[in-house]
């Protein structure tokens, strides 16, 4: 096998892992014949998998998960899909942060800074203005 493949192979692990993990993470959810994994589905939270890697799918954490956790959802629901947003990605944002990334990440309105703040290990730094 070459290191290509190896590489793809492995990228591909790593996403279905993800995925999984998400999935088990947050309660109820799951994914629709649409290829949509629905996160949170009394809130219809959710983001299309058109994805083949986990950098592409913590992107759309951040791109799709910030303005409900920040905007959306009420006081009851806003803590309980942050905390399994928390869990899995393991870090420890709060609601103020995610205002701060719905603000400049939210909707996919900069991917190559997402990228950035992922590969910075979630440096809020990166999101100052």
């Amino acid at each position: 096998m070459t290191q290509t493949a190896l590489d793809k192979l492995n990228e591909e692990i790593a996403y279905k892992s993800i995925v999984n993990y998400a999935l088990h993470i947050f309660p109820k959810s799951f994914i629709n014949n649409s290829n949509e994994i629905i996160l949170e589905p009394r809130n219809n939270v959710f983001f299309a998998l058109n994805i083949k890697t986990e950098l592409e799918f913590k992107c759309k954490m951040f791109e799709w998960l910030s303005r409900p956790i920040a905007k959306e959802l009420n006081k009851y629901w806003s803590p309980r899909v942050l905390d399994c947003f928390n869990q899995l990605l393991r870090t420890n944002f709060t609601k103020d942060d995610m205002y701060r990334i719905y603000d400049l990440l939210g909707n996919s309105v900069n991917r190559k800074l997402t990228i950035q703040f992922i590969e910075s290990n979630y440096d809020m730094e990166l999101l100052k203005r």
